[in-house]
């Protein structure tokens, strides 16, 4: 029997309200880590809000717990195709096919999955084609000739990367088409990524940046697809990260204001229900650690509500997200009341601009 919170995430699925529904599912995922249900419910719901890489992770899950679901393989190949993941959606679908014969629903995506992957030879194909017309007799002199003669440039990366970031979490994706998951290596460390990829008959490729700012390595992730390996860093602190790697002339990252969680020293209840929350418990371990460990202000803080969200009932939780991603990390709130039922407006330090920025 659906609980109140499946009921109430199909209605808003219903309703086209898929934000509502995520956030009612993950609910009801907290409460029944086991469902491949919900898993799969929620990854068609990420997939309605563009979240393509949240859905295949959604539907990996749900394949999972329970590898007989067809529908979360139908979900899996139709993100993966939206990524531009081809040969993975096809896999996917045949997988999902074979569970579910008839289906046409498996029969046209394969199709189209087909239909692209060939189309994707023929462009990379098309190029080599290219590239080699390009070169010309003339181009080909004698290494001594001084009218030919070419400086030597630094070698470029052999996989391209990039990254973008969320409030709490930070995403890389390096470009690497065709590697094997046994050849990719990836560690952990406080502020440090390390990547390596080793193909047999190639140069290993390495790439060890110290980061922006420093991660939850125990919480860290990555996953090897077939054009790229896409890696997820916790924030250990909820700031902006100006560049993803460290540099000492790098902007000071935006802080929380905290003047909207609290106007008094201590706290107040989100709710008339009491939070599992010690807030003397709390308070004094932040003066000890500001005393005996000389952390400044920020630090100091950062831990503080960190200690919060972590000890806080799912209410307090809502309100912290709901305040810190509307106001651009510029407002952290704990009483769900207050937030609620209205959009929190960015309030940023005296002397200081909001600006709004993309994640």
């Amino acid at each position: 029997m659906a609980s109140d919170l499946e009921v109430q995430a199909n209605d808003a699925f219903i309703d086209e309200n898929f934000e509502l529904a995520v956030e009612l599912l993950g609910q009801a995922i907290d409460l029944n880590r086991n469902n491949a249900e919900l898993y799969a419910d929620r990854a068609q719901a990420n997939i309605k809000l563009n979240n393509f890489t949240e859905a295949v992770a959604d539907a990996n899950r749900a394949i999972e717990l329970n590898p007989k679901l067809s529908k979360a393989y139908y979900r899996k190949g139709l993100a993966c195709i939206k990524l531009e993941e081809y040969q993975t959606a096809k896999t996917a679908l045949e997988s999902g096919a074979s569970l579910a014969p008839g289906d046409a629903r498996f029969t046209n995506l394969i199709k189209k999955c087909d239909e692209l992957i060939a189309e994707e030879n023929r462009t990379i194909l098309k190029q080599e084609k290219t590239t080699s017309k390009d070169i010309s007799v003339d181009d080909v002199q004698p290494v001594n000739d001084p009218s030919r003669q070419v400086v030597a440039s630094p070698p470029k990366p052999k996989y391209r990367h990039e990254f973008y970031q969320k409030p709490d979490e930070v995403v890389v994706t390096v470009f690497a088409k065709g590697v094997q998951k046994s050849c990719v290596s990836v560690e952990f460390g406080d502020q440090i990524l390390s990547v390596r990829i080793d193909v047999p008959g190639e140069d290993a490729y390495n790439f060890q940046p110290r980061l922006f700012g420093k991660i939850i390595p125990a919480r860290s992730r990555y996953e090897v697809l077939s054009t790229k390996i896409e890696i997820r860093l916790p924030k250990a602190e909820p700031i902006h990260w100006t560049s993803l790697e460290y540099s000492k002339e790098g902007a000071v990252p935006q802080r929380i204001n905290v003047s909207s969680v609290a106007s008094s020293q201590r706290p107040a209840y989100p709710s008339s229900k009491p939070t599992r929350v010690d807030w003397d418990k709390l308070e004094a371990q932040v003066k000890k650690e500001e005393k005996e460990e000389k952390l400044d202000g920020d630090a100091a803080l950062n831990k503080f509500f960190r200690d919060i969200y972590q000890d806080a009932d799912e209410e307090t939780r809502r309100a912290m997200r709901k305040s810190f991603v509307e106001s651009n990390g510029t407002v952290l709130s704990t009483n769900w009341k207050e937030v609620g039922s209205k959009k929190v407006e960015g309030s940023p330090p005296d002397g200081m601009e909001l600006k709004k920025w993309e994640y």
